[in-house]
């Protein structure tokens, strides 16, 4: 059964947008992620164009990174000044960010631009996570190595007390970090947690135990704010996919949580590795490829 997306110009079988979603579901309940840095590339496969595909899959990140914000929020794990301050630049980002957006959408760009950034970054990402699952898988040892640096937000000026997360740093930083986010979710259709988080450890020293609640909280802004923002000024939202996909997701959640308690970590991560590089190759050698038609005709109006 087929239905027609008014946004992406095209018609698509519904149960095969429920079973997208449904993947994305499992992906998260598999995995911890939100699976939107491969939902993009899926609905780029299936012909929905790229510019859609970003726009629409940051408006279905918003309700699962509400109903994440909400568990943690309950157990007390959201440092919300260290937040403010993440979204105070993660604002300006992803502002900045959709204006790039419809700037290389005018050029026509845009298609392009977004398919180059998800073959660095899934081939970058799938080889970082191959490497360490084999590494746990083959018993190889790390190096340990006695490190006692201080974080880099700790040697910046302007510092400022956060005593939820007990630092007292940079409020540069944060905001840095939250401008980096923001343009992420602009450009690829991702919450951005995969690179907020260890951020939030490594370069603000924050404990692990409010990092993700502090992450999913400045999210649901970000997304937010990028969804108004395309669907007012390049009108690439599709409420009607978006929706769909949602559909499928909460119901693969389940499956995938449950699935998940059975296997190993370290498997999990090399299933997902595998995954993630065989889109990354996908994608690229569409970038390669010959397109089917060289040519293409346009009627200017003078």
């Amino acid at each position: 059964m087929n239905i027609y997306l008014p946004i992406a110009e095209m018609s698509v079988n519904v149960f095969l947008l429920l079973g997208m979603g449904g993947v994305a579901g499992i992906l998260s309940g598999l995995f911890g992620v939100g699976g939107g840095f491969l939902m993009t590339p899926l609905l780029i496969f299936i012909g929905v164009p790229p510019a859609v595909s970003v726009s629409t899959v940051a408006n279905q990140i918003i309700a699962s990174s509400v109903s994440g914000f909400v568990a943690h929020w309950r157990k007390g794990n959201v440092d919300f000044k260290i937040g403010h301050y993440l979204l105070a630049g993660g604002l300006i980002g992803s502002t900045l960010g959709v204006i790039l957006f419809r700037w290389l959408t005018m050029l026509g760009y845009i298609d392009v631009i977004i398919s180059i950034i998800y073959v660095v970054f899934l081939g970058g990402i799938g080889l970082l996570m191959a490497s360490e699952s084999m590494r746990v898988i083959l018993q190889i040892p790390r190096k340990q190595t006695q490190s006692t640096k201080i974080p880099l937000a700790a040697r910046l000026p302007l510092k400022v007390h956060f005593p939820k997360s007990k630092l007292h740093i940079s409020a540069i930083m944060p905001v840095v970090i939250g401008f980096f986010v923001g343009i992420m979710v602009s450009l690829m259709g991702v919450g951005g947690g995969f690179f907020l988080i260890p951020a939030m450890i490594y370069l603000l020293g924050m404990p692990t135990a409010v990092v993700i609640g502090t992450s999913l909280f400045q999210i649901i802004f970000i997304t937010a704010n990028v969804t108004l923002l395309q669907a007012i000024t390049t009108q690439t939202v599709d409420i009607l996919l978006a929706l769909l996909l949602l559909m499928g997701s909460v119901v693969g959640a389940q499956f995938g949580s449950k699935i998940g308690h059975r296997l190993q970590p370290e498997y999990l991560r090399a299933m997902l590795a595998t995954l993630v590089l065989g889109v990354a190759v996908k994608l690229a050698l569409g970038l390669l490829a010959e397109p089917s038609d060289i040519y293409s005709v346009s009627i200017l109006n003078e």
